[in-house]
């Protein structure tokens, strides 16, 4: 997709009541130090839109990134981050399951998770967390320029096992440094907010 707009156009809170968009919404779900920020900038085209920072947990927010006018980008808060109460954890927790639960547009969820490391506690839970909600999680192995690419297939081996994710669970293997993944990546989006009433017009016109 060639970008020619992106924009923050809504940031929620956790008292903040989420939007009710039209367009299709693809979710970012991830700890707070595997690079969501850099993958959304990367995505994008854009080096500072989603705000990376070195202290992680910064983004304690929803935020809504649209797209070109054709689709949003959702970063839902990391998680993990051993510095935040558990109050607070508990209430963006809340705040990610009402989005999850109650959003007609989320088309996809995207889970980040370090290629460099077997999938943590947190990990575990936040993908069985988007499952019980009723989505099939599609990973993004993020930091993939940290490895040899000898080491890549253990490496994917390691956190579709540690995940317990059935055969089949798509991962894409993605570095913000060489951008290796953007376009495979990009691809299935496009693929995955093609509206159901275009595949069947473009079926039957085969």
């Amino acid at each position: 997709m060639v970008i020619k707009e992106a924009i923050l156009e809504t940031v929620c809170g956790i008292t903040s009541t989420l939007p009710q968009n039209t367009l299709p919404e693809i979710a970012f779900a991830g700890k707070s130090n595997v690079g969501k920020s850099s993958l959304i900038n990367g995505l994008l085209n854009r080096k500072s839109l989603a705000r990376t920072s070195s202290q992680p947990g910064k983004t304690q927010t929803i935020n809504f990134y649209q797209v070109n006018k054709e689709l949003y980008f959702v970063d839902l808060p990391g998680y993990g981050y051993a510095k935040v109460s558990q109050t607070i954890k508990e209430k963006w927790g809340k705040m990610i399951e009402k989005y999850l639960r109650t959003s007609k547009q989320l088309k996809k969820v995207f889970l980040l998770l370090d290629i460099r490391h077997e999938p943590s506690a947190n990990d575990r839970n936040m993908y069985e967390w988007i499952t019980y909600n009723g989505y099939e999680p599609v990973i993004i192995a993020t930091k993939l320029d940290k490895i040899n690419r000898s080491q890549i297939q253990k490496q994917l081996k390691i956190l579709r096992e540690g995940l317990q994710a059935p055969k089949g669970t798509l991962i894409f293997p993605y570095s913000a440094i060489t951008k290796q993944g953007r376009e495979e990546i990009w691809a299935y989006i496009e693929e995955a907010i093609v509206p159901v009433d275009a595949e069947e017009a473009a079926t039957q016109s085969e």
